[in-house]
């Protein structure tokens, strides 16, 4: 007891903050909020707005801070993870679960307050996905992890619609399809990068277990079909002009990179293919949320 409490007596509030992996929060708030504004024509409650998207970047951390927990042996292993906070011993696991607890308690609190329980309950559904099914067993468990586990993080938008209107319907799902198509190729062209670290840490990341052309392949296919998925919004009228423009100029560059990391001609490739992928995203959403105030506007 004394070892954790010295452990957790070394922590600042930046290393509870990273704990929250702040800045996949931030996307993940981005898609959320564009989820909200795209659900209705009139303006968004500024209670919903701000306390709704506090609640789902609450959950959204806590979820991060489990994360840390399971993973920390395996970030010990890894250059990319090995001076967070609980693989360098800052923060102790059971300080580190406290944390993610009262972050969870909060969350809920905020959104059965101030939206609706639907809300409530797929944000704990998708806290629960990701804390507990994917980080504590699938990522272990098959590579298809990513694939399997990616519903829990393509939830945001689906938050953000239920949040206003409170009931679920095909838009905000096509909104969770989009990120479900992109997820795979997002993280494994970050796992090729990192395929010899996941490798040491024994975690089944599709280059380690399929090799690193089958899993090239795959992204460039999941590349193509989230480019022909991210045309559906200008197809079923919930978006216009603007936003099919974006698109196909985003997902043009985006198979671009696909396309370039299958072939292996730059340097670096894997790496430039996940930090456009994440360019790629919130481009994409920002497009959807632009077009929607144009057609208002018309």
């Amino acid at each position: 007891m004394a070892t954790l409490l010295s452990e957790s007596g070394r922590a600042g509030w930046r290393d509870y903050l990273e704990l929250t992996k702040p800045k996949v929060v931030v996307l993940m708030l981005i898609t959320s909020l564009v989820g909200m504004f795209l659900a209705t024509r009139a303006g968004v409650p500024w209670s919903v707005l701000l306390f709704g998207n506090l609640g789902i970047a609450l959950c959204a951390g806590s979820a991060a801070a489990v994360n840390h927990v399971v993973d920390r042996r395996i970030d010990s292993l890894m250059a990319r993870t090995h001076k967070r906070p609980l693989a360098e011993g800052r923060v102790s696991p059971y300080a580190a679960l406290g944390f993610a607890l009262l972050l969870a308690l909060a969350g809920q609190a905020l959104l059965l307050a101030f939206t609706n329980p639907l809300t409530a309950w797929l944000t704990l559904a998708s806290l629960l996905g990701y804390a507990v099914i994917y980080t504590g067993f699938l990522k272990r468990a098959t590579p298809q992890n990513i694939v399997i586990g990616g519903v829990a993080g393509a939830a945001p938008p689906l938050l953000g619609w239920v949040a206003v209107t409170g009931q679920v319907s095909a838009e905000p799902l096509l909104l969770v399809l989009i990120i479900f198509a992109w997820t795979p190729p997002h993280f494994w062209a970050l796992a090729i990068h990192r395929k010899a670290e996941y490798a040491k840490a024994d975690i089944p990341m599709l280059p380690v277990t399929h090799g690193e052309h089958y899993t090239k392949v795959h992204i460039l296919l999941y590349t193509l079909a989230l480019f022909a998925i991210s045309l559906m919004p200008y197809v079923i009228h919930m978006s216009g002009v603007l936003y099919l423009a974006c698109a196909i100029g985003l997902g043009a560059r985006f198979l671009h990179w696909a396309w370039a990391l299958y072939r292996d001609s730059r340097p670096q490739v894997a790496m430039g293919t996940f930090k456009y992928s994440i360019a790629y995203l919130f481009l994409l959403f920002i497009a959807l949320l632009v077009d929607h105030y144009l057609l208002l506007n018309l």
